[in-house]
């Protein structure tokens, strides 16, 4: 049996300046923002290539939501980007706007480094090492 995680809800101001933030400035693709009616919308948006979780960006709708818009994490790093190409991805995001905390780390995981999303809510950017394969001798695991 298959089971994965579909979407994260993630508390946003306003549709449209979210769907411009995640498209423009990290390049995801806009998966679906279809109507619901009363003002309410089903807007999904991932990285290129992801086929599995998205992000449901959900429009606050009362004071008690607007208050977590953008402190979900609870001021940690609450999302995760993994790229393949950590250097070209963090130029491309930085010449776009994207607001970085710090400069780039080597960590025994890969290379790192936290950024803001438009509302304040912080990520990893982050190419993970590749672990190595294990060795087969004679073919045999």
């Amino acid at each position: 049996m298959h089971h994965t995680i579909a979407a994260v809800a993630l508390l946003v101001r306003d549709y449209d300046e979210a769907i411009a933030f995640y498209t423009g400035c990290l390049d995801f693709e806009l998966v679906e923002d279809t109507p619901l009616g009363g003002g309410k919308r089903w807007v999904l948006v991932a990285p290129p290539g992801s086929r599995e979780t998205r992000l449901l960006l959900a429009q606050a709708s009362t004071a008690g939501q607007d208050a977590y818009v953008g402190e979900q994490g609870g001021g940690r790093v609450f999302l995760f980007l993994h790229v393949d190409d950590f250097r070209a991805r963090y130029e491309a995001m930085r010449a776009r706007g994207v607001r970085f905390l710090e400069p780039p780390r080597e960590e025994p995981y890969g290379i790192v480094a936290v950024f803001e999303d438009l509302y304040g809510n912080k990520w990893d950017l982050l190419q993970p090492r590749v672990k190595p394969e294990p060795a087969v001798l004679h073919g045999v695991p």
